[in-house]
């Protein structure tokens, strides 16, 4: 497996005199972009057009990550060709929420086969309802293929985010990426880092990823109280305030909603994914130390556990509440992921508004706020 790895800047300049020249049909163009990019050629074109066999997926950021640099309003670049893994790539439409489940659900009957080991899945992070996605993908493939991906974003603006769809930005789509043969090794993490607070509240009211209530009482108010003067500045403020959520008072699992919206009309808190009725939520706060320790967490849990080359690829893909929380810190997180991963190793990634990954094994949830690692390398 051969990756090298670019950078566009806001002053309209690669990092490379001369791009590689590795065009295949095992080539995969990985890219990141500035949610500015929509609708325009510009330098993603320029970039396509010297890869025209190649596969390419990406999607607009709140953050470009490269290597342990962070970037806005650039693009960072992957560029891998796998020597003995075939790639295939996906597509489906997302105009709302209610296309997520279809959405999921058909990319994998797209990308499944026999010799399927993983999916790499970027979504519009705005129109699509993230758990009713990954339950349609959780559908089509079983629990041994390795599914991760993450939510387009567009910083704490919340106004438009796009995916590569046809080689273009464009609203409104999911786009995946299969992995097929014996020789991929695809490794996965994910952790948080959040500390809880104030008291754990029963969901009596909501509708899909929209919550109505808590204990009875309008979750918007109920929110705002917690937020103090923080509230006027919803939705963004409450990236750094996300819900817990577990089953019930036995559940050792609990996964993380961030908000995306807010409704003062019906006093509602929309959120990155589904919020179901009975289950219990508790408010989180950031701790910077531990948000940190759970970036080097999250990259732990990818090691190998077979030999395999030198060339490892990484994918970071991290909530952009954590970056608002971390602010001039954020570098820690990244620095902290290459600490851990094998010497050597290659890293690319963006901030987001939802991650995708199993919690430990299995198949794949919603995670929100958390650093969510995917690794690629090829055995011999």
């Amino acid at each position: 497996m051969e990756v090298h790895m670019l950078g566009f800047d806001q002053q309209k300049h690669w990092s490379v005199s001369q791009r590689p020249k590795i065009d295949s049909s095992r080539t995969l163009v990985l890219l990141f972009g500035s949610s500015s990019l929509l609708g325009t050629d510009g330098p993603i074109g320029e970039l396509l057009r010297d890869y025209p066999d190649a596969l390419a997926i990406g999607c607009s950021t709140a953050g470009e990550i490269l290597g342990t640099q962070i970037f806005d309003g650039g693009i960072s670049v992957a560029v891998v060709r796998f020597e003995h893994t075939d790639i295939r790539m996906a597509s489906a439409p997302v105009q709302s929420a209610d296309d997520s489940f279809d959405a999921g659900r058909d990319i994998a009957r797209q990308l499944n086969g026999p010799q399927l080991k993983g999916i790499f899945v970027l979504s519009d992070g705005l129109k699509v309802n993230g758990s009713e996605l990954v339950k349609g993908l959780n559908t089509e493939v079983t629990s041994s293929v390795v599914v991760t991906g993450g939510l387009a974003g567009d910083g704490d603006r919340f106004r438009q985010t796009w995916v590569l769809h046809d080689r273009r930005p464009r609203t409104g789509f999911v786009t995946a990426v299969g992995f097929y043969g014996d020789h991929i090794r695809i490794g996965h993490g994910s952790k948080g880092g959040w500390d809880r607070f104030g008291p754990e509240r029963r969901v009596t009211k909501s509708k899909g990823n929209v919550l109505l209530e808590l204990d009875g009482r309008p979750a918007l108010q109920l929110y705002k109280e917690y937020l103090g003067e923080r509230a006027a500045g919803l939705p963004a403020t409450g990236l750094l305030f996300p819900l817990a959520l577990r089953s019930n008072e036995s559940d050792s699992k609990s996964l993380v909603r961030t908000i995306l919206a807010v409704n003062e009309q019906d006093q509602s808190l929309t959120f990155a994914g589904d919020i179901q009725e009975g289950v219990l939520a508790q408010l989180m706060k950031a701790n910077f130390d531990r948000l940190v320790q759970g970036a080097s967490e999250a990259a732990a849990l990818t090691h190998p556990s077979d030999d395999a080359d030198s060339s490892v690829l990484a994918v970071a893909i991290s909530c952009v509440g954590r970056r608002l929380v971390l602010g001039g810190r954020t570098e820690e997180e990244i620095e902290a992921t290459l600490d851990v991963l094998p010497k050597g190793t290659q890293q690319i990634g963006f901030y987001s508004y939802g991650e995708i990954s199993p919690y430990a094994t299995g198949s794949c949830d919603l995670h929100n706020q958390t650093m969510t690692l995917t690794t690629f390398r090829e055995a011999a």
